[in-house]
């Protein structure tokens, strides 16, 4: 499949009628959208003026559904040219040849009415148009702009992660544990939004809700067995080259879905066929890569510990435990075990140990290798 050409028009009879024309010179077939039952006669109408002597049919949710299977079934076997519809038409039969579609008004639309519409094209190997029909720019609200300018800008394969990332933005993600949250995801990113109310919710179930929410729904149950409740997660700042390479994967999207996907894995077996997958699809894992895959373990054998934060820098680690003092971490044979480990074992360790909170700087770590390691010395056991 190719990228779907995305372009956004006033209602110009001469851009439909040049727009239907080249799709029929290649042998196509056009879809053109219309959400309003009461004028789509007159659309169709319209259609035929312009472009006489094409083949033309109307379905929409007020007919009769046999009506609507019939005249589906004669446009896949090519016994339309065009097809006028409302957005009945946005799921259903897959139609390789039917690869231009126009959309009328498409400001009255969602966005993501729009990516669905528009994949009901280019799903083939020919290019594909899609024109969206709208008035000027100048006379739309803010946020039909910004859907119709969001829609005409990500046409690649795999955008709809952008498009639902826009959509929350311009829509919002409602109202949420207390607050309007749609601004605090702008500032802080959706990720980490994610990762904080997962978190607000795990502390409502240990404070207040133990008899209401059951422990799997206040955290997942295999990070609640891995984390000994001490802390949720780890956050980690480093100046290493660690990523996945534009070189290495070109697509910005697809970028973008496999460090979500990677962020999202809590098991070694997930993290080896990740791997797996990098490996068939795009070669060799290259060396920020393959850091980025280490980069996980570290992070779940960080947490295992009680590391909420760490920094690698400057050929430095500064491990941040637990900042909660009262944390059961303080009492725990694991944090007494830590403490010998560092104290008897380690000659390039610092320990700052106050009533708040406990750091551990260790030196000599140029890769996140070697990080690992010594985190697995302190949990006292593998991942396994």
């Amino acid at each position: 499949r190719m990228p779907i050409i995305t372009e956004m028009h006033g209602f110009n009879e001469d851009i439909i009628r040049e727009g239907i024309e080249y799709e029929l010179n290649r042998n196509g077939q056009i879809f053109i959208i219309n959400n309003r039952v009461d004028n789509i006669a007159e659309m169709e109408a319209l259609i035929r003026r312009i472009n006489p002597g094409i083949k033309t049919a109307i379905v929409h949710g007020q007919m009769e559904g046999t009506k609507v299977e019939n005249i589906m079934f004669g446009f896949v076997h090519g016994d339309y040219d065009v097809l006028i519809a409302t957005t009945i038409i946005e799921s259903g039969l897959d139609i390789p040849n039917a690869n231009t579609i126009f959309i009328n008004n498409a400001h009255q639309f969602g966005l993501s009415e729009l990516h669905q519409l528009r994949g009901r094209v280019g799903r083939s190997n020919k290019k594909a148009f899609c024109y969206l029909l709208a008035p000027p720019l100048n006379l739309l609200s803010q946020d039909a702009r910004k859907r119709l300018r969001a829609i005409e800008e990500f046409s690649e394969l795999g955008s709809g992660f952008n498009i639902a990332m826009q959509d929350l933005d311009i829509r919002g993600a409602g109202n949420l544990l207390g607050g309007e949250q749609s601004g605090f995801i702008a500032d802080v990113g959706f990720e980490t939004y994610q990762r904080i109310l997962n978190e607000a919710i795990y502390e409502l179930h240990e404070d207040e809700l133990m008899d209401i929410i059951p422990p799997a729904q206040g955290k997942p149950a295999r990070q609640r067995e891995s984390t000994g409740n001490y802390v949720f997660d780890c956050q980690i700042d480093t100046d290493m080259e660690i990523m996945l390479p534009e070189e290495y994967i070109s697509n910005i999207s697809e970028r973008i879905r496999l460090y979500k996907e990677l962020n999202e894995l809590a098991l070694e077996s997930e993290l080896e066929e990740y791997e797996s997958r990098l490996l068939d699809r795009f070669g060799p894992v290259p060396p920020p890569t393959r850091e980025l895959l280490n980069l996980v373990i570290l992070r779940w054998l960080a947490i295992k510990i009680a590391v909420e934060k760490i920094i690698l820098k400057n050929d430095l680690m500064i491990c941040h435990f637990v900042s909660d003092p009262g944390s059961k971490f303080y009492t725990s044979t694991l944090f007494a075990g830590i403490l010998s480990y560092v104290s008897t074992r380690h000659n390039n360790a610092k320990i700052k140990h106050t009533e708040k909170k406990l750091t551990i700087t260790f030196s000599g770590i140029q890769d996140v290798s070697r990080a690992i390691e010594l985190a697995s010395e302190m949990s006292g056991s593998d991942l396994s």
